[in-house]
């Protein structure tokens, strides 16, 4: 039934964009610290890598990465020797591409609010005997609830709008790999107008109120600093 198959590339994708999400906030968390207080002179380097997804064509980025999970690539090879499932044209492979397509819109945005945070606040609590650990789970944080917040919801607005990167490595495979954007594309090859208009309208909707909800709480955050 295609109404089953949409609400299931609906699920697929929703539960795509969670993990992508999830895996993101915690390997960008340090990531984005080492870049705010780093004083290397290289760093400019990292920095344009974390920020190329966002000037490459998707399906560049897709190409390289199924070559990379192929049997050939190095990925793929790991996998094989690890006696694990291939990466290619499956769940976790969608997952490993939509992390690093969304890369920048989880690192930059953390990594602007731990500048704007400056060392101040770190030394007070350094000379009250706190540790770097405790000081950036009790200061850093609490201090960053809008850019966590930010880069929550951009990283997840950003997966959930992923077609050439998710098509590359994942293929089409309904109840697997299809996602929103490839169900919306299959209605529109097949001319089901009906079935597309439903599908993007809904993912329209969900996207205005995810930046609808980044805008109002950082305001609301930005009211109670004052």
């Amino acid at each position: 039934m295609p109404f089953e198959s949409d609400i299931t590339a609906l699920w697929i994708t929703l539960r795509l964009a969670l993990i992508t999400v999830l895996v993101l906030l915690l390997t960008g968390t340090p990531l984005a610290w080492w870049l705010a207080n780093t004083r290397w002179r290289f760093k400019s380097i990292i920095e344009a890598a974390v920020a190329l997804p966002l000037v490459l064509p998707p399906t560049v980025i897709g190409f390289y990465l199924l070559i990379a999970m192929g049997p050939e690539g190095p990925l793929g090879r790991l996998t094989a020797w690890l006696g694990l499932e291939p990466l290619a044209f499956s769940f976790t492979g969608l997952v490993l591409g939509s992390v690093i397509y969304s890369l920048p819109f989880v690192v930059q945005p953390l990594q602007s609010t731990f500048s704007g945070i400056g060392r101040g606040p770190l030394e007070v609590a350094a000379t009250l005997g706190a540790r770097p650990l405790d000081r950036f789970f009790t200061i850093v944080i609490p201090l960053s609830r809008s850019g966590y917040l930010t880069a929550a919801v951009l990283g997840f607005a950003h997966t959930l709008g992923e077609f050439g990167v998710v098509l590359m490595i994942g293929g089409n495979i309904p109840g697997q790999t299809q996602v929103l954007s490839i169900a919306i594309y299959d209605h529109v090859e097949s001319l089901e107008y009906a079935s597309a208009h439903w599908l993007a309208g809904a993912l329209l909707l969900l996207s205005f109120l995810l930046l609808l909800l980044v805008y109002g709480l950082n305001r609301r955050f930005d009211m109670v600093k004052i």
